[in-house]
């Protein structure tokens, strides 16, 4: 019996207007693609069908259940690979939700409003176990023996800790290898800041095999300089000039803001090649001289120990200053 476009469009609808009737012909067609594959298959390989296998997929608001064929050397329809990565893409955005703060209860019902199949408190957690060793993994992984460059910067993200949510902090540590390519070496969290922290992750970076890191480039974190040294003795630090320049405009009146911002630029961002540490220095002197009038703790931030690290890029070649002078290659990243 054969069917006009006008009756099989009819048809058609009449499926769809019933209760789950999109799902009906979603499954219907998805079945029928299989089927056909099969035969194609069995043509080509000279195969022979072997039965059914059931697969479950998601369909429009309710999981649907499909009828997968076999055959007897291993048949695999084509569309089971997509159906494969809608439930990874399903797993990720999971893993999404319970980042932002949600329970695994909370998961399961979202995913049972959207999708119409609800995952377990068990399966959701299984997930995410199954995450946390991909990550372990990454986190663990052998490095190489030497870096030209490592920069480390901090950011502040919301973390669960058993029912409540605060930021803490996670630093990151960007190398540059030395065929120049990026590599992040390590993310870690931890809710305080000092020796004790830099301890562990240096002790970790040279566990997985650095030997041999040539500069930090870091903002002015509490205790970096002196853990760098200990661990990495021949390395030069580089603390970050853009960090310096916020903490210090922090303290000045918008009146004089635009005109401190041209005095620090003459200090710091110069692309001359003939200039060098000393001279920079001297320029910073003066700029804190000129402003102490103002802002006393500007003839402190001249008397810090930490401020000579300010400089250290000036001892590199002019055309690679912009590079080290600041942490914003791994601000990108974050």
């Amino acid at each position: 019996m054969n069917f006009t476009q006008t009756q099989i469009t009819e048809i058609i609808e009449s499926i769809i207007n019933e209760e789950d009737g999109l799902n009906k012909i979603l499954q219907t067609s998805l079945e029928a693609i299989m089927k056909s594959e099969r035969e194609i298959f069995n043509e080509i390989h000279q195969d022979y069908s072997n039965g059914y296998r059931k697969r479950r997929a998601f369909g429009h608001q309710k999981s649907i259940e499909l009828t997968v064929p076999r055959t007897r050397n291993g048949f695999y329809p084509t569309i089971l690979a997509l159906l494969k990565n809608q439930e990874a893409e399903a797993h990720a955005i999971a893993f999404d939700l319970y980042k932002k703060g949600l329970t695994t209860d909370q998961v399961g019902e979202t995913f049972d409003i959207i999708y119409g199949r609800k995952y377990s408190t068990s399966h959701v957690s299984r997930m995410f176990n199954s995450a946390r060793e991909q990550v372990s993994e990454w986190l663990s992984r052998p490095l190489l023996s030497y870096y030209p460059i490592v920069y480390i910067d901090c950011v502040f993200l919301p973390t669960k800790r058993v029912d409540s949510v605060s930021k803490e902090a996670y630093y990151v540590l960007l190398a540059v290898r030395p065929d120049r390519t990026r590599e992040v070496l390590g993310i870690y969290n931890s809710p305080t800041e000092g020796a004790e922290q830099w301890k562990a992750i240096f002790e970790n970076i040279k566990s997985r095999g650095v030997k041999e890191i040539d500069l930090f480039v870091s903002d002015a974190l509490s205790g970096i300089e002196n853990s760098i040294s200990f661990h990495f003795s021949k390395a030069a630090i580089q603390l970050c000039v853009v960090h310096l320049q916020r903490h210090m405009s922090s303290y000045v009146k918008p009146k004089h803001k635009e005109e401190f911002a041209e005095d620090f630029k003459e200090v710091f961002y110069t692309n001359n090649k003939e200039d060098t540490e000393a001279k920079a220095v001297l320029r910073f002197n003066q700029m804190c001289d000129k402003w102490s009038k103002y802002y006393k703790s500007f003839t402190r931030k001249k008397e810090d120990i930490r401020t000579h690290y300010y400089f250290t890029y000036y001892n590199y070649d002019y055309r690679m200053r912009n590079m080290i002078y600041t942490t914003n290659w791994i601000e990108r990243l974050n």
